[in-house]
């Protein structure tokens, strides 16, 4: 068991590690389907190279066609997340909400056309949702370790504007920031993130991985620094517990793992009324640097 399921546990914490962060801006911002967007529209440009493109891309640019592959959903990420920065507009009548929406059904109706032209294009679009994390090998491991630590870094260095910009936007204009281009950085970013994620663990899991344990968090806490840590907890206990129940049963991964982070919102629901919540502070006075 050990042998089979270490490498898809380390690939899930590692999961669990970067999007239960992201989750946090993400639930903040309001718009908890902008990861199911963009990995819907990595999706596709992933089945793009898979389902024709990948061989033309390759010769294109001279890259091996996985390494083509994923530029073709990256570049499709980049530019959803430029249109995503673009949106955040402040218009009762057309919320940034909708543009997400928008592009959600789009790529996944482009999907679904490229399937429909390609032998066995259904197999890749069940893959393409559910990942292949049992079979994700350890190269790929550490090749996801050093883009997501990089990525972190820049986080960590950047994390007052992000902070403030996901909680207390309104500071932020304020203070005569650009937000376009900042929140341009911060899903540019989350973009090579979910291009990562979509290759190893498919759509449904990768949304799972950033809003479940988010969501947790939020029921309990609106500090950032313990927003973090119940996130991180309550992501690791469901992954294991997926993992160990696809194990044990011989069920699919990824909708088991799924079903694992539902389990554990539904039991963070009923534990919520039975812990004495602290005095809190408001959202502002939390988030405030």
């Amino acid at each position: 068991m050990i042998e089979l399921m270490l490498p898809a546990l380390v690939a899930s914490l590692i999961l669990v590690g970067i999007h239960g962060y992201l989750g946090i801006h993400i639930i903040a911002r309001g718009v908890i389907f902008v990861d199911l967007a963009l990995a819907q529209v990595a999706a596709f440009g992933w089945a793009a190279a898979g389902l024709g493109l990948g061989p033309y891309l390759s010769r294109l640019f001279g890259l091996p066609e996985a390494e083509a592959s994923y530029a073709a959903g990256l570049a499709a990420t980049l530019i959803a997340a430029a249109l995503f920065s673009l949106s955040r507009m402040e218009h009762k009548h057309v919320p940034q909400e909708a543009i997400i929406g928008i592009v959600y059904v789009v790529a996944s109706a482009g999907t679904i056309l490229l399937a429909a032209q390609a032998p066995r294009g259904s197999e890749h679009v069940e893959q393409l949702l559910t990942g292949t994390l049992l079979w994700v090998t350890w190269p790929q491991i550490w090749k996801t370790g050093i883009i997501y630590g990089a990525i972190g870094i820049v986080h960590w260095l950047l994390r007052s504007r992000f902070i403030t910009i996901s909680l207390r936007p309104e500071l932020a204009r304020q203070e005569g920031w650009r937000v376009a281009l900042w929140d341009f950085l911060f899903y540019a970013l989350f973009g090579v993130v979910v291009t990562s994620s979509v290759a190893i663990a498919g759509v449904l899991v990768v949304f799972s991985f950033l809003v479940i344990p988010a969501v947790i968090a939020f029921l309990f806490t609106a500090k950032p620094s313990v927003l973090l840590a119940i996130a991180w907890s309550t992501g690791t206990l469901a992954t294991i517990l997926g993992l160990y129940v696809s194990y044990v049963t011989d069920l699919p991964t990824g909708p088991v793992v799924v079903c694992a982070f539902a389990m554990v919102l539904i039991l963070a629901f009923v534990l919520r009324p039975l812990i004495p919540a602290p005095t809190r502070l408001s959202r502002r006075q939390e988030a405030a640097p």
